[in-house]
């Protein structure tokens, strides 16, 4: 998603928040005013520094360990790496390299993430795979535009739930990255940026529960790489202080490796922050 876009979305939020006053219990018109202003302000501040296309980094990293792992990315633009400058550092790429040196196998990497998704279009990235490929492992980051877009969080659960079934049933691992903290949105004022923390972190729990029930591995953005991006904004965020820089995905990719290295059967535990599936008679 563009900077514009998410913004004006954000702005959405603000004043669809401000409707039900879930910020304080009864936000006027002056309320509204206000967070126009600033997402105007916060608009005109960031402009557009990147395209809508993330680096193309499918294809089979580290070759010379050989017997590949499939390795599917979906979601968003976060999946897809926009705002990355190079191939190998795109969140796919960084999560393919990691995981080969830690397997000591080559990993092909398939990207069916789109910039600007929501969890509706999962389904659509699955289908649009080529004819009978089978991951062992997928891998789905996705929520962000949910958030913005103020799509109900059962919805945008259970667009995530077909997609960890299909995925399943075809027999591959599942391994879900929930919604990041937009309170780590810099750019974004006060208090526009807590509505969007709030909504991202609520949407972000209802993931992790529906992924861990539906068989799949969880691990929570907010808690396991957000604490660099708000203390480390400069470094962690590319040029539009709202996508990840190659060093953010670097840190993203590392965080995601317990889960997926666990859903292969090749860890058995995961640090903080990671959830495994829940066992049969508890789902």
């Amino acid at each position: 998603m563009n900077r514009e876009r998410l913004l004006q979305r954000l702005l959405g939020l603000g004043i669809g928040a401000a409707a039900v006053g879930l910020a304080t219990g009864g936000i006027g018109y002056g309320a509204r005013e206000l967070l126009h202003r600033q997402a105007e302000a916060a608009r005109r501040m960031i402009g557009k520094p990147l395209g809508e296309q993330a680096p193309r980094a499918d294809k089979v990293w580290k070759k010379k360990y050989g017997d590949p792992i499939e390795l599917l990315v979906l979601g968003d633009s976060i999946a897809a790496g926009l705002g990355a400058d190079l191939p190998k550092e795109t969140f796919g790429a960084r999560l393919a390299t990691r995981l080969a040196k830690a397997t000591q196998r080559s990993v092909r990497l398939t990207t069916g993430a789109v910039v600007g998704s929501e969890s509706s279009m999962l389904g659509a990235q699955i289908a649009g795979l080529r004819p009978g490929y089978v991951p062992d492992v997928a891998v789905i980051v996705v929520g962000g535009n949910d958030v913005t877009h103020r799509v109900p969080v059962a919805d945008s659960v259970k667009h995530l739930e077909e997609a960890i079934a299909v995925l399943r049933e075809r027999g591959s691992a599942v391994v879900v990255g929930t919604c990041p903290d937009l309170g780590a949105l810099r750019p974004v004022p006060q208090p526009l940026r807590s509505l969007g923390s709030r909504a991202s972190r609520q949407l972000a729990a209802a993931q992790a529960s529906a992924a861990v029930r539906s068989g799949a591995h969880a691990v929570s953005l907010a808690d396991v790489v957000g604490p660099f991006f708000i203390t480390n904004p400069d470094e962690m965020f590319s040029l539009d202080r709202f996508h990840p820089s190659a060093l953010g995905y670097k840190r993203t990719a590392r965080a995601m490796l317990p889960s997926v290295l666990a859903a292969l059967g090749v860890e058995e535990h995961v640090p903080f922050g990671h959830q495994p599936p829940a066992q049969p008679s508890d789902r």
